[in-house]
């Protein structure tokens, strides 16, 4: 299923491509495209390049890894596990240099990762980031240090159709794609001035 972006202005096309299903094919992802994924991640822009990203990453025919990562999942993103791979963004916290707090990298693993789902659109493959996980029960059950904090869960894999969804899930699925227009965000040198 395709859901292109409307962009109001001309963007790249892996920008207009690239959506959040929740419909995913019970298909492993293949090895190297996770690689691939992964090493786009390793080369984006970081604060001082500290670098704080960590994956904890879990495909489907490893069940053990799999099912340690899915028991971490809210109930209502259940639908995650038919995905091929089920990532756990992570932050370090402090500066490696000097050990002070990084109240960077929780934008710089964003962008780590946003490298990772553009790579991925690139690949034919679908991504879902998602905030709905018990982040303490993740803590515990892939022992992340105390210095580092879970960001978020994504679900990769090859996208799926609608109809295997619940009804609720399927008219989210089906639901055109909407943002905010530039004038709710953009601003002009100060807070609330509209950019010309």
């Amino acid at each position: 299923m395709k859901k292109s972006a409307d962009a109001q202005y001309p963007i790249i096309p892996l920008i207009e491509r690239r959506w959040s299903p929740r419909s995913f094919l019970d298909r492993a992802v293949e090895p190297e495209k996770l690689r691939s994924c992964l090493e786009a991640a390793r080369w984006a822009a970081s604060c001082f390049n500290e670098q704080p990203w960590r994956y904890i990453v879990a495909v489907s025919d490893d069940e053990p890894g799999f099912k340690r990562l899915a028991d971490c999942l809210v109930p209502g993103n259940s639908w995650a596990k038919q995905a091929g791979v089920l990532i756990i963004s992570v932050a370090s916290m402090k500066f490696a240099h000097n050990g002070n707090p990084n109240r960077h990298a929780f934008h710089d693993v964003g962008l780590a990762t946003a490298h990772m789902v553009l790579q991925a659109t690139e690949l034919g493959l679908s991504v879902h980031q998602m905030a709905g996980f018990d982040r303490q029960k993740a803590r515990e059950a892939c022992s992340i240090p105390d210095d580092f904090d879970p960001v978020a869960f994504l679900a990769m894999g090859y996208g799926g159709e609608p109809d295997q969804l619940s009804d609720e899930l399927k008219k989210r699925e089906l639901a055109p794609r909407v943002r905010r227009s530039q004038a709710d965000f953009v601003f002009n040198g100060r807070w609330g001035a509209t950019l010309g």
